[in-house]
């Protein structure tokens, strides 16, 4: 008897979790759902809780996955997802999974196994060169703010016209996590999409030193230098790794290549985390042709931009997160790009594995172990200014002696907190506000403290003060 596509569905599931930890199978095939199996077509469908979940299976499961539904449903088969992109909407979509590389062709979204070894000939004349770009940073997830609208617009021009001479070569720069990656993964995403014949080549300014180094080692020095200086848009990631130790020789040959590409009208972009005047050690004839076009540099996002990427990224997965939960993470991310994504892809697998709710106690301990906060301690002048730009009072306000109702609650507010986060005594907090002594700060806190069990509007007004404090730099 011919054994059902559900049967055969459990048979490939047995498969993977005899290949993964009880964790990972529990986490991300667990929830996967059989839908269907169209024989005709060989094509299995599943269903995932969200896109973030597919994009995870795909990254890191999809040789498996694959080998697991061949093994039992065929030499052949295709998987496709059944993915829920907006819960609030009900909208879904259909997405065809990336082949594994052990059974049809080798996915361009990942590096091969080939990404430590120095180019040969052959890649200078292979017209599928893979451009090792992540296909997941594109222009249309990089949300612009102040703080990036420069770039972003920059960016997008070279994009649309990579064959002018205009701001070439292109320098940005910026702290970490601002988002240099995203953006010149985006530029050369978007170059490829235009002008699919154009050689486009990220690697980051390690790998090219690690490439350099084996074509030397293995005698390929020339088709090294061959593969180089084929590209049409070369994108050199962190090329401050070039200033540790010595790269002499590195830093000579991609001078070389660097004038040959530049002589013949191609396009080069460069990232780092410092201006060329900071990269100090590096040569004066280099610095001078990475400042001969266009210095750009990416600060880092402010509140509002954060809380923008929370908004594209949280739908984007799916996710259902609370309005000051995403504030809170917004505010407590130090304006880091990638702390914002590693804090909501650390919920989403938190809420998967605990069957729980994202809320604010759940966003408080994943933080504590995602994101560096600052932990110095407050003073009485940090919590006069939070309290007083909360209720809208000045410190002057708070340190009266007037008894208008919003500058008492703000006063005895800052007594609360300066007890509850400093070590100090009743009578100096006193001093320190308005010259008041310690009952007056006892009475304040006791205050507060029936307040904040009576009423739970006050007692969100304080969570979100105390969420401030954590920003303090």
């Amino acid at each position: 008897m011919k054994a059902k596509p559900t049967d055969l569905w459990q048979q490939a599931l047995h498969l993977m979790e005899e290949n993964v930890t009880p964790q990972q199978f529990n986490t991300w095939f667990k929830p996967i759902v059989f839908k269907s199996f169209k024989s005709d077509s060989k094509t299995v469908l599943v269903q995932v809780p969200s896109p973030f979940v597919y994009e995870y299976l795909e990254e890191n499961f999809i040789d498996l996955i694959s080998k697991s539904l061949n093994n039992v449903f065929g030499s052949g088969v295709k998987l496709e997802y059944y993915v829920l992109t907006d819960k609030t909407n009900n909208i879904s979509q259909v997405i065809e999974a990336d082949p594994s590389d052990d059974v049809h062709a080798c996915d361009s979204r990942r590096p091969t196994s080939r990404a430590n070894q120095s180019p040969t000939k052959l890649d200078s004349v292979n017209d599928d060169l893979d451009p090792q770009l992540d296909v997941h940073k594109t222009f249309s997830n990089f949300i612009e703010g102040t703080s990036n609208k420069l770039p972003r617009s920059i960016g997008l021009y070279i994009a649309e016209h990579p064959n002018t001479t205009q701001f070439n070569p292109t320098f940005i720069f910026g702290p970490s996590g601002c988002g240099k990656t995203h953006l010149i993964n985006a530029i050369g995403m978007a170059i490829k999409k235009r002008y699919p014949r154009k050689r486009v080549l990220y690697v980051s300014a390690l790998l090219f030193e690690v490439q350099f180094t084996n074509s030397r080692r293995f005698g390929t020095f020339n088709d090294f230098m061959n593969f180089y200086q084929s590209i049409d848009v070369l994108i050199v990631d962190d090329i401050q790794e070039w200033l540790n130790g010595d790269k002499v020789k590195t830093l000579d040959t991609f001078f070389h290549i660097f004038n040959h590409l530049f002589k013949n009208g191609k396009r080069i972009i460069l990232a780092s985390d410092r201006p060329p005047a900071n990269l100090e050690g590096m040569s004066d004839r280099l610095l001078t042709r990475f400042s001969c076009g266009l210095i750009a540099e990416l600060e880092r996002p402010n509140l509002q931009l954060c809380i923008d990427i929370l908004h594209s990224k949280i739908k984007r997965d799916g996710l259902s997160i609370p309005e000051d939960v995403i504030q809170f993470i917004a505010e407590t991310a130090n304006g880091s790009v990638r702390d914002l994504e590693g804090v909501v892809n650390s919920l989403l697998a938190y809420s998967v594995v605990y069957n729980c709710n994202i809320d604010m106690r759940l966003a408080e301990r994943v933080i504590r172990r995602a994101v560096k906060v600052d932990d110095e301690p407050l003073t009485i002048d940090d919590i006069k200014e939070k309290v007083g730009e909360h209720f809208n009072v000045t410190v002057q306000n708070i340190g009266s002696r007037s008894r208008k109702r919003e500058f008492v609650v703000a006063r005895q507010v800052c007594m609360y907190f300066a007890q509850k986060y400093t070590k100090m005594p009743a009578s100096r907090i006193g001093k320190l506000i308005g010259g008041r002594d310690h009952s007056t700060v006892i009475h304040s806190c006791t205050q507060i403290e029936q307040r904040l069990k009576a009423d739970e509007a006050f007692s969100a007004e304080l969570s979100a003060i105390e969420n401030s404090f954590k920003l303090k730099k």
